[in-house]
């Protein structure tokens, strides 16, 4: 006769139980509060099992998980305080994919337990004992990090129950905490603050940057570690990478498909600068992904909102036959309420409403799934004006890059021995060791500011034959400099790339609507078969000394005042005189202004945006993408549907 087991009614109940009943007789009233994290989601959005902590969560000291014991907040300096809410949340999104799934979807009944876990032996009890007393009732010791950002943070102390390692991280609050979070409210248009662009006095004329990127005091240890980082659990290197110093991190985040890998990265010629840019990147990422705090969202119809909104449809929408077979997507419906965000146009000098998707690329669907954007258009700066450059020239140099491959341009080749940078010479020589040649192109269309695209050809034709990259700045050089860049960071992978999803890169081949994913695009050119939509880059061009291809930008386009503002207005009025608005929001979060930071997403309807899947391709319905390169000079009329490339771009 067997007896059942009667369990818990939540998972690590018992564990729970037991800890807060240990530390209650050991500190009496003065005991912290117990809570579980990774029993039920802790907030921040879940859809998952009610919390019953949640009354306890904000205040909670010691939280107890499946495998280690985490006892804070604590210590910091005030300036940035957090709460357990804000640990909570921070621990879950560290999680795999399958148990945030499993927190934040998994229903009204949430995870199961498999049994009372964790185990907390007498020994680990007295050792989170000793903890609470050192860490929370004694005086505070000082925090491990190392950078003073760090240190000025709440602390969060990890406990491991297998083998009683004892691990300290600073920890970032959640500006979503509804306990220590600022409040957000809906604006009038009254109420948007004017994103008014100020005089930067630069160091020099020919930088687009007013400080080192190792200048901001980034805490790197809240922004990546493995029990609250807010960017990712950690970053890793590519020691083995032969052209570049790659550093990336990544984190999954919930968007309209579910959770997806966001990752971030830097691609410079030492690590510790991949390292710092990866993190500016990452940060640029957390804030474009979703609203992070600022203002609540505008909601109404495009009909009751025009007078202050962005047309969705001058910024591109989905063909029929999209809106019909894509179960993710809806036609867009100007009567319908969608979410809007305040901007400030840059031509009209008033606030503009645009539409959140077009803003916040993985916010989840909101009966506003016209469209599913990226980070078109977004940028992290020390200031206002270097976000909206940044910004800006993305966007023209995606753009010209649409052009000129649905266009089939036929771009000036610019002879790379030219060009006067060292570095240059140097990523070519090392493109060339690993059996490629890199071609080099001007990729304006009928912007003046410089575009450049870089094409990486495997010298034998084999698997990994052609890898894409473009970039676009004031100064030309650097723009051949980022996309030489670029290309490197790909190359010495995409041969293996190749042939390990061969065989579905050829069926992509066979048919361009199993091209789906980002990294379908550039993989698909790794396959010889597709250079022969490629053959306006591959076909001999006489190659143009650089300096002559940019003679005229240099001598009466370049801004050379020494004040960033100008360098924007330049761009800005470049736009403007095409035919476009020019639109900015501000995204920063909370964080990012403590670290100095602005983020910012810049929209110009009209612009081709970049898309990714071969049934969501906005520019090929665009008018855009049929009279630009005659508005260049490139051709003498028009682009006809049949005349447009029908490929899958191999943009990265």
């Amino acid at each position: 006769m067997s007896t059942a087991i009667r369990l818990p009614a939540h998972p690590m109940e018992e564990a729970r139980g037991t800890l807060q009943a240990f530390l209650d007789g050991r500190f009496g009233a003065d005991a912290p509060r117990v809570v579980p994290v990774g029993a039920v989601g802790a907030g921040g959005g879940d859809a998952g099992a009610p919390d019953p902590w949640a009354a306890d969560r904000p205040t909670a000291l010691v939280h107890v998980s499946a495998s280690a014991i985490l006892l804070g907040p604590w210590g910091g300096d005030g300036s940035a305080p957090a709460c357990g809410r804000c640990l909570a949340v921070r621990w879950q999104r560290l999680r795999s994919r399958s148990e945030r799934n499993a927190l934040e979807t998994g229903g009204p009944d949430g995870p199961r337990p498999a049994g009372a876990w964790p185990l907390l032996t007498g020994h680990a009890q007295d050792v989170v004992a000793a903890l609470c007393e050192a860490l929370l009732h004694g005086p505070r010791p000082v925090p491990p990090a190392t950078h003073p950002a760090d240190r000025a943070l709440p602390q969060v102390t990890r406990l491991d129950l297998a083998n009683l390692l004892i691990r300290t991280f600073p920890l970032l609050a959640d500006p979503l905490c509804p306990d220590c979070g600022p409040r957000t409210r809906t604006q009038a248009a009254d109420d948007v603050r004017p994103l008014t662009l100020a005089p930067r006095p630069k160091p020099d004329p020919g930088t687009y940057r007013l400080r080192s990127a190792f200048s901001y005091p980034l805490p790197t240890d809240a922004l990546a570690n493995p029990v609250c980082g807010a960017l990712g659990a950690g970053t890793w290197t590519d020691v083995t990478s032969s052209t570049t110093a790659p550093v990336a991190g990544s984190a999954f985040v919930r968007g309209y498909a579910g959770l997806h890998d966001v990752t971030w990265s830097g691609q410079e010629n030492s690590f510790a600068t991949s390292r710092r840019l990866a993190f500016l990147e990452g940060l640029e990422r957390y804030a474009g992904t979703h609203r992070r705090g600022g203002s609540a969202p505008v909601v109404g119809s495009y009909d009751e909102l025009r007078a202050d909104a962005v047309d969705p449809a001058v910024c591109g929408l989905y063909s029929d036959e999209t809106y019909r077979d894509d179960p993710f997507v809806e036609p867009f419906d100007p009567g319908r309420p969608i979410p809007w965000e305040w901007g400030w146009s840059l031509r009209d000098e008033r606030p503009v409403l645009v539409p959140s998707r077009l803003v916040y690329y993985s916010i989840p669907l909101a009966d506003d799934n016209f469209v599913f954007e990226c980070s078109n258009g977004c940028a992290v700066g020390g200031c206002l004006e270097e976000a909206v450059l940044g910004g800006l020239l993305e966007l023209v140099e995606r753009d010209s890059f649409l052009n000129g491959w649905y266009g089939a341009a036929r771009l000036p080749r610019i002879d790379l021995g030219t060009v006067g940078s060292p570095t240059a010479a140097a990523m070519a020589e090392r493109a060339a060791l690993q059996g490629y040649d890199v071609h080099v192109f001007d990729n304006r269309i009928d912007l003046a500011i410089p575009a450049v695209t870089v094409v990486g050809v495997r010298r034998d034709g084999g698997p990994g034959t052609l890898s894409f990259a473009a970039a676009a700045s004031l100064d030309p050089r650097a723009a051949v400099e980022g996309a030489l860049s670029e290309v490197l960071s790909y190359i010495p992978h995409l041969a293996r790339q190749t042939a390990e999803r061969r065989g579905e890169l050829e069926a992509m081949a066979d048919d361009f609507f199993l091209v789906r994913h980002l990294k379908d695009h550039p993989q698909l050119y790794g396959l010889p078969r597709m250079a022969e939509y490629a053959r306006g880059y591959l076909e001999p061009s006489e190659a143009r000394p650089f300096d002559e291809v940019y003679r005229d930008w240099e001598s009466h386009g370049r801004p050379r005042t020494g004040d960033l503002r100008d360098d924007v207005a330049v761009v800005r009025d470049e736009l403007v005189r095409a035919g476009h608005d020019v639109v900015v929001v501000d995204q920063t979060s909370p964080e990012q202004e403590r670290m100095g930071l602005r983020t910012v997403s810049t929209v110009v309807p009209g612009l081709l945006p970049i898309d990714f899947g071969w049934n969501r391709q906005r520019a090929l319905l665009m008018p855009r993408l049929r009279t630009a390169l005659r508005r260049g000079g490139h051709r003498d009329r028009d682009l006809t549907d049949a005349e447009i490339l029908r490929a899958p771009h191999p943009f990265p």
